[in-house]
């Protein structure tokens, strides 16, 4: 269940049952133990998901500091609750979900640029999600994110993935690396698309559930919206891709492989 409106708190959180998950960075570690990925050294990381279990989970995995070297200074479970945690607690490493309530992942990036950029004590975010579909790896990465690893990923490879993050470099899954790079380097299908940026975060979450067949009070409840906040969206985007129904927007999205 998704806690939204719940305080935010140093406490923390990879889900229940993550840890027997198969290595999912690239290049990450295969020692058992999380500490063994580094020793002797300090990454303060703040977790930014919906799911309290979830967070729970990371924070009894990774959050053992003298372990594993990873200090959580604090959590959030929506938009708002992570730009304030984040501006309050000034982590080396932000753990980031990728759909969350008020805006998502990338809602989160755009308001923490400031910070993404001081040059003294620069924040970096790693995304960390469940979803592997190319659109939510390039939005974040297009946000200023230094990697996206899946919630497959290993105790020990998180470690070792949030400390190399720490140092500037770029971490993904193996196969994700893939196709970021195809989708930027390739001449053929360029990385921007002119018609999707045409609508904001929230109302391309709310394009994709009304393209997998979501009912109005479905995503209603789903995002934490009114049933008439979905319908602006919808009305919204149909104005601006120029469609006359939900059925072309399906059809728009799927040819996009939003879906």
């Amino acid at each position: 269940m998704s806690d939204a409106n719940e305080p935010t708190g140093a406490a923390g959180a990879v889900g229940p049952g993550a840890g027997a998950a198969g290595a999912d960075a690239a290049g990450a570690g295969s020692a058992e133990d999380p500490a063994a990925s580094a020793p002797g050294r300090r990454v303060r990381v703040v977790l930014v998901d919906d799911h309290r279990m979830f967070r729970t989970g990371v924070q009894a995995e990774i959050g053992q500091t003298e372990r594993t070297g990873v200090e959580v200074v604090g959590e959030a479970a929506d938009v708002d609750q992570a730009v304030t945690v984040i501006t309050a607690t000034r982590p080396e490493v932000v753990l980031l979900d990728v759909h969350l309530p008020g805006g998502g992942g990338v809602e989160v990036l755009r308001r923490c640029s400031p910070l993404m950029a001081d040059p003294e004590q620069p924040v970096r975010f790693l995304a960390l999600s469940v979803s592997d579909a190319a659109e939510d790896v390039i939005g974040v990465i297009r946000g200023g994110a230094r990697g996206y690893v899946t919630k497959t990923i290993t105790g020990t490879d998180l470690v070792d993935s949030v400390f190399r993050v720490q140092d500037g470099d770029a971490v993904f899954s193996p196969r994700l690396a893939g196709f970021v790079l195809d989708a930027f380097a390739s001449t053929d299908a360029p990385p921007v698309d002119e018609d999707l940026d045409r609508l904001t975060q929230r109302e391309r979450e709310v394009l994709r559930l009304i393209a997998r067949g979501y009912a109005y009070k479905e995503i209603a409840k789903q995002l934490f919206i009114s049933v008439k906040t979905v319908e602006s969206h919808v009305s919204a985007v149909l104005r601006k891709l120029q469609l006359s129904n939900r059925h072309e927007l399906t059809r728009w999205a799927t040819a996009r492989r939003l879906v």
